[in-house]
């Protein structure tokens, strides 16, 4: 007779979301990775169901609260800005990790001298401005830059949108502090000291952020690299089953 695995049989991973958004955007990819995983979406300080939180949007404070609650060490996924929370958990925690994988995430999102692969500083610069200018329509063409490469690109959008705005409108204070760690954070010299198996998950359609950077960033951290040809910058919108499999084939490497 065959041995039934239980929930409490399977690795724990987390989740978590990117900048504007909660744990409720992964909600496409929660029935594939559900099969695998024992699955904790986490909300990032000032969204989604933690807007009333008083731990503010910074990553050691983050992890200060969340690391009492685990009960194991677990795969941490993180998502666009949640990657820079993930990378930074596992680089400072790693008896916590039994694996990163990051999402449409970079070591250092803006361009710097010798990371040309960044978003160019004047460009990510002009967006927070137009941010205070112009809440409404600055997001609405984040949101499509981060439904790009979806074969249902509508739907995606106003999934990307409903999500946004489920809990009321993102605080704007909020929002400027993750433009801030996003502009700022420069993880890159810390990469080869990274001691926890990784997964860099890129999409060649994304606008956000350039596969190559991801790439470069697998290299010095000795992680795995893997590139959806089609995919955009929310993945987990345009492809959740090619993406639980390439979590679940990573994850069943470092089990291994």
């Amino acid at each position: 007779m065959g041995t039934v695995e239980s929930v409490e049989a399977k690795p724990h991973l987390i989740l978590l979301h990117g900048w504007a958004m909660h744990g409720g955007i992964f909600a496409p990819l929660l029935p594939h990775l559900q099969r695998h995983f024992k699955v904790r979406c986490i909300d990032l300080p000032g969204h989604g169901s933690q807007q009333d939180s008083t731990l503010p949007l910074e990553f050691s404070p983050f992890w200060q609260g969340l690391l009492p609650t685990l009960e194991r060490p677990v795969y941490v996924l993180g998502w666009s800005l949640g990657g820079l929370f993930a990378l930074h958990g596992a680089l400072l925690f790693p008896e916590h990790f039994r694996g990163l994988i990051l999402m449409n995430a970079s070591p250092s999102f803006v361009a710097r001298p010798e990371w040309p692969q960044g978003m160019p500083a004047t460009v990510f610069r002009q967006f927070a401005a137009d941010l205070a200018q112009d809440y409404d329509g600055t997001l609405r063409r984040f949101f499509m830059l981060e439904a790009q490469g979806s074969e249902h690109l509508r739907a995606d959008l106003r999934r990307l949108q409903a999500n946004a705005f489920e809990f009321g409108r993102p605080d704007p204070e909020v929002l400027r502090q993750g433009l801030y760690l996003l502009e700022n954070t420069d993880l890159r010299t810390q990469l080869p000291q990274l001691h926890v198996p990784s997964l860099w998950l890129a999409g060649r359609r994304d606008r956000l952020v350039n596969p190559a950077a991801m790439q470069a960033a697998a290299e010095m951290a000795g992680g795995e690299f893997h590139c959806d040809e089609h995919g955009g910058h929310a993945p987990f919108l345009t492809h959740p089953e090619a993406a639980a499999d390439a979590i679940r084939i990573f994850a069943e490497g470092v089990h291994a």
